[in-house]
């Protein structure tokens, strides 16, 4: 059925540009200062995702065809709604030209409407392909925004404690500054990490954030790329060790860390009373407002004792990605192809990107005011690789998390070998079952 109604789409689309092409445009239908556009130049329709980002889709919208004469049309899914949204419109004899596709279950749906980006002047520009959806070799959507976590650092605080940065490479040297720190907590005045807060307000940075850790490197090892079966657990070690780490050198009493809250923890950080504090670029005007300079914040990657993690980045991922309508005319996509390269090299482009999605992943991307977001691309510029979200591939992922939380609760109150074994159960046996639950 797909293939009758992309048939029929397309057969609607070509019927509908004859349509247009047999009109003629009048000198009073267009600003006199908008130049011409040519009968083929084809046009562009990007239904865009963000709510927040609309009126500034709009503005550059205008822009550009004021300088091209090229239509931009932007329409915005409200929140929550772009899949319903995009489902109607794609039923449109005018459908999209410009879409979102943002993750591995959407490409499942929308893949045959999504063009294959190989070769194309817009992933040229980009600076990594991380972020990409592909399928069997074909790039179908395009990462053009992310976010970014790991270790958040008051640098200034650790200056205070007789380190700086660069003495953190890896997970021995992180360990070895963690413990002295909090070795000497009472004549710092701080302690190495905030609290790890296990409340459902706080869980998610440990059973989501932290678990990608071992996710990450086990499927890297595995070349996993889509959701699988089962879990090995291979590097549920290391995940032991950060969390150990985590715990034990925190002012956090460890037998009431279910109790212990996000608010909690970033109070912590925020009144500076540690100098360590796990969380993502979404955390920077937060803390910025609360009283911490700019200068005195960076972001380091989560280390747990992998091999050759000195070479590791920032953990970065995103559901932001662009795809281009196959089913369009070849004038159409050919615009569409052309705005998304005036996009992302202008300065019209990638200023608008970077105040409203901070970095993008492209050559010309403008530096963000969130250092966090500078850091995650000056790794990516030293050739660090990138620590990609693997906890996407998570089945019934509330759930696992929840079973994962409690036995990480059980684990933190007595840190035995039985306890963390209930970890490794919740973890490994845990995703087998809500694989099956979610799969049948």
């Amino acid at each position: 059925m797909k293939k009758v109604f992309a048939l029929l789409l397309t057969l609607a689309m070509v019927l509908s540009l004859a349509a247009c092409g047999a009109k003629e445009e009048t000198p009073a239908e267009k600003p006199a200062e908008t130049p011409a556009a040519s009968s083929d130049a084809g046009s562009v329709y990007y239904l865009n995702f963000k709510p927040e980002a609309d009126q500034a889709w709009q503005d550059l919208a205008k822009t550009y065809t004021e300088q091209t004469g090229v239509e931009v049309k932007v329409v915005t899914a409200a929140s929550g709604e772009y899949e319903t949204n995009l489902t109607a419109e794609m039923a449109k004899s005018e459908a999209p030209t410009l879409f979102q596709c943002g993750n591995a279950q959407s490409l499942m749906t929308w893949g045959d409407y999504c063009l294959d980006l190989t070769g194309t002047d817009v992933l040229a520009e980009m600076t990594t392909s991380d972020f990409n959806l592909t399928e069997d070799g074909a790039v179908k959507a395009i990462g053009y925004c992310y976010e970014a976590f790991g270790i958040i650092v008051n640098k200034a605080l650790l200056a205070e404690a007789g380190y700086e940065l660069s003495d953190i490479t890896d997970f021995a040297s992180l360990k070895a500054v963690a413990e002295d720190i909090h070795a000497r907590s009472a004549e710092l005045g701080f302690d190495a990490f905030s609290s790890s807060g296990l409340d459902g307000s706080s869980s998610w940075r440990f059973s989501g954030h932290l678990a990608n850790m071992p996710l990450y490197y086990e499927f890297r090892d595995d070349g996993v790329t889509a959701q699988p079966a089962e879990i090995t657990g291979a590097y549920l070690n290391n995940y032991r060790a950060i969390w150990d780490l985590y715990i034990n050198n925190s002012s956090a009493e460890k037998t009431s860390l279910t109790t212990a809250t996000g608010d909690m923890s970033s109070g912590e950080f925020k009144e500076k009373k540690a100098v360590f504090y796990q969380n993502g670029t979404w955390e920077y005007a937060g803390l910025v407002e609360a009283g911490i300079a700019s200068e005195d914040l960076a972001m380091i990657p989560i280390y747990c004792g992998v091999d050759g993690e000195s070479e590791a980045g920032l953990a970065c991922g995103t559901e932001n990605c662009w795809a281009v309508n196959s089913q369009a005319s070849e004038a159409d996509i050919q615009a569409t192809l052309d705005f998304m390269k005036w996009v992302v090299t202008s300065d019209e482009g990638t200023q608008m990107m970077a105040e409203q999605f901070g970095p993008i992943p492209f050559k010309n991307a403008k530096e963000s005011a969130n250092v966090f977001f500078n850091d995650a691309n000056a790794y990516m510029a030293d050739g660090k690789y990138t620590v990609t979200w693997a906890f996407n591939h998570t089945p019934n992922v509330d759930s696992w998390r929840s079973t994962v939380v409690s036995a990480l609760a059980t684990y933190s109150a007595d840190q035995s070998d039985a306890n963390w074994d209930g970890v490794v159960t919740a973890f490994v046996d845990g995703w087998a079952y809500e694989y099956n639950m979610q799969n049948g």
